[in-house]
């Protein structure tokens, strides 16, 4: 491991001012990403800037009457708190799904929400990847890619994004707060990350030196009757193959308001818009939906070895989405 610097701060504004002086600093939370990344030489930051000790964690009422998930809660009590099981389950049962008791510990929310998406290429230093060094190649695009993405994708990678939390949070129509040295600001989490393009290594867009503050969810998007569902290659702690986060409210019948994600299916969270689209005040019904799951999946363009993952996400979402219309 390469040498680095260390400072513990405990003010945002002190933390912004260390990494605009030094552009190779990087915020360290839980670390559960990041020095694992250090480890294996893929990164090498002149200096850990330690935002644990920010007054940032905690879940409060926000201001619309939704929920407020600060930047340095981890995960294990971002899941376990009481209201987010009561309004956001999905959200909770996404985080437990996501990793060990023990990384969940560690990890904080805006740590998840920052993870590298990555593959087995872009973590062997000793091959090329266009995330790592950007216009050397993707090796994952004729190579082993059974796991990799359907949508989204380009020629400079094929990776998907592992977090199974941003996939509920985009159910959830999420919004990430953030604060730079011009002041706080905020972006949907449907656009917080980038297309993947000719640019895979630009993964989300932050300025510079930005530093996430909190995670919201509003309160329009509260919605008890949701689930998370993960599909992968091993019960134990595993990257999702392909997962759901859905919301389904029915009214007579008809269908409400409904929320849908995937995750393991592209470089970010896959909104299903087209799916909710087409299932948006129309009768529930077996073929309806079976219909929408299509359509969404009409747009799906798999690599040679990754097929499967189409009719497995179409089974996921009819699945989901059946179970939450029977309770």
């Amino acid at each position: 491991m390469k040498e680095f610097g260390y400072r513990r701060v405990k003010h945002v504004q002190e933390a912004l001012a260390l990494t605009a002086n030094d552009t190779g600093a990087r915020y360290l939370g839980g670390g559960t990403n990041l020095v694992d990344l250090m480890k294996d030489e893929i990164e090498a930051p002149s200096q850990l800037v330690d935002v644990r000790f920010l007054p940032l964690s905690g879940v409060r009422e926000a201001p619309d009457g939704g929920l407020a998930i600060g930047a340095t809660t981890s995960n294990s009590d971002a899941a376990a708190h009481p209201e987010v099981r009561r309004r956001y389950p999905a959200l909770s049962q996404a985080v437990l799904a996501g990793a060990s008791g023990q990384l969940r510990n560690m990890a904080t929310v805006g740590g998840n929400l920052l993870q590298r998406t990555r593959c087995a290429y872009f973590a062997d230093p000793s091959e090329p990847c266009n995330k790592r060094l950007p216009g050397s190649g993707c090796p994952a695009l004729p190579g082993e890619h059974h796991n990799h993405a359907i949508f989204d994708w380009s020629r400079h990678c094929v990776a998907t994004h592992p977090s199974d939390m941003a996939v509920a949070l985009a159910a959830f129509d999420a919004v990430v707060h953030y604060e730079t040295l011009d002041g706080p600001a905020e972006i949907p989490l449907s656009e917080f990350y980038l297309p993947v393009g000719d640019t895979p290594h630009r993964e989300t867009a932050l300025p510079p030196g930005a530093l996430i503050t909190a995670v919201s969810l509003p309160k329009s998007a509260a919605c008890p009757r949701s689930r998370y569902r993960k599909v992968r290659e091993r019960a134990s702690y595993a990257f999702a193959t392909v997962s759901v986060a859905a919301a389904l409210e029915l009214h007579d019948g008809l269908v409400g308001r409904v929320g849908i994600a995937l995750g393991g299916v592209a470089s970010r969270p896959w909104r299903a818009r087209v799916a909710e689209a087409a299932l948006h005040g129309e009768p529930f019904t077996g073929a309806g939906l079976r219909d929408a799951a299509e359509a969404e999946l009409a747009a799906a363009k798999p690599l040679r070895d990754n097929g499967y993952k189409v009719t497995l996400a179409r089974n996921l979402i009819v699945a989901v989405l059946t179970e939450l219309a029977e309770r």
